[in-house]
């Protein structure tokens, strides 16, 4: 049986297998049908704002009403909306029709079981062999019905404000945000100002095929500049789903994932907030920020990469902070997913309440240089059998020693490998990175 989902659900070019209208009609039909083994079910459905999720939309629309599922349709919605919407409102499951942080041409879906979390391999599982099954509607009494939630935008946005301490407000604050002309175009800026900051935004015209294109949590170079321009205390990005977020300081320089989750964490270990006093990152989580939280006497758990894999480790941890350095945060006491809004609130408390800008926050951990580059693949590669590889890697490793380290990995999400390389010692993280890159081409 083939396997569709990857690490963050469904994903891959639009047009091609098997992001096409007939497949994820089929998709829509076979969680619908899961869902529906357990009585009668209902589910949301918001996409970003690519081009192809109209198309999307009516196809996982019409794909649960043949299964006998009510669908309420919510429009443009960041996806950790639909994962507080979808427990918000009761329903069975949350979809968000997105590719995340990737470019228009591609698409997919992911999916919020009815506690706001990602499904389970166990409901994957069952959904993977319903779509190898024949798709048969249900009789016509029993299809479903469609509506329109016309009051998600607000409900959320009244959400994400209640997760941010009243004592304190943005009143002294200018705050450039990038919204990667995505999801987030219409309502962080709400949220921001009436938290009363002052807030110039960028990249929030979304036409459905500039999203995530130079702008956002992934390239922040167009944000970094105004930041400077403006004169302002700080910038926000937002990828195109509104999961990720990256900072910027009131100098242009970025602050990412690492550094806003030790921010985060020093703060609420010394409120007391941190429960289990544990963070918990990845594989690629930065040697500088385990040292810093080590000498703060907090835990690191190191799971696999994704934000899935986090939550997991979160929950099995009976903890409630964790993030990835690519901007994946995740607030267990604030939301029951990665929120790049709810994140950044969280920073600017830690920010008010210490009376530090930024920059200060950020200088507190020192971070190792870390380099990453990524090559392209036609397949599955043979990485742990490779002489090429290996004999780079064994050299590398000694160059090393314990000052850095290595990590390659398969993508869950798109077809490359990713290398990456920590040294206290930039240019032989370099070096180092870009000789396990041409191993890895020449296989």
């Amino acid at each position: 049986m083939e396997k569709f989902f990857g690490t963050d659900g469904i994903r891959g070019t639009v047009g091609k297998p098997p992001i096409t209208a007939d497949f994820l009609l089929k998709v829509g039909w076979a969680v619908g049908s899961v869902l529906t083994e357990n009585g009668p079910a209902s589910v949301i459905i918001g996409k970003d704002t690519r081009v192809s999720g109209y198309l999307f939309e009516s196809a996982l629309e019409a794909g649960f009403l043949s299964a006998g599922v009510n669908v309420g349709m919510l429009g443009p919605m960041p996806s950790p909306a639909i994962a507080y919407l979808t427990k918000a409102y009761g329903a069975s499951a949350g979809v968000v029709i997105s590719a995340s942080h990737n470019h228009f041409q591609d698409n997919g879906v992911k999916f919020f079981s009815s506690q706001g979390i990602k499904l389970s391999e166990k409901t994957q599982q069952a959904i993977e062999k319903k779509i190898s099954t024949p798709m048969v509607s249900v009789d016509s009494a029993r299809i479903g019905k469609a509506f329109r939630h016309d009051q998600a935008l607000g409900r959320y946005i009244e959400f994400c404000k209640s997760t941010f301490d009243r004592i304190c407000n943005l009143s002294h604050l200018t705050i450039v945000v990038d919204c990667a002309n995505g999801a987030t175009y219409n309502i962080a800026q709400n949220v921001f100002e009436e938290l009363g900051a002052k807030v110039i935004m960028i990249n929030n015209q979304p036409d459905g095929y500039n999203i995530n294109h130079n702008c956002g949590a992934t390239d922040t170079a167009h944000l970094q500049q105004e930041v400077l321009n403006h004169e302002a205390d700080l910038g926000i990005a937002f990828d195109g789903d509104g999961d990720r977020l990256i900072m910027v300081d009131h100098t242009g320089e970025k602050v990412d994932g690492d550094e806003l989750v030790f921010i985060i964490a020093k703060a609420w270990k010394k409120n007391g907030t941190l429960k289990s006093s544990t963070v918990v990152g990845t594989k690629m989580s930065n040697l500088g920020m385990r040292e810093a939280l080590s000498d703060l006497n907090i835990n690191f758990i190191e799971s696999d990469v994704g934000d899935r894999y986090v939550m997991e480790q979160l929950l099995l941890n009976k903890a409630i902070l964790g993030g990835e350095g690519s901007g994946h945060i995740i607030c267990l006491n604030k939301s029951t997913s990665g929120d790049g809004i709810i994140a950044a609130l969280q920073v600017l408390e830690v920010m008010f309440k210490s009376n530090k800008s930024l920059y200060d926050l950020k200088k507190e951990m020192t971070k190792y240089p870390q380099v990453l580059i990524n090559v392209e693949t036609n397949g599955k590669l043979d990485l742990e059998n490779h002489e090429n590889l290996n004999q780079a890697l064994s050299i590398i490793k000694g160059e090393l020693a314990d000052k850095g380290r290595v990590l390659i990995r398969e993508s869950g999400t798109e077809p490359l490998v990713r290398v990456m390389v920590e040294s206290v010692d930039l240019d032989l993280a370099n070096k180092s990175a870009n000789q396990l890159a041409e191993a890895l081409q020449s296989i």
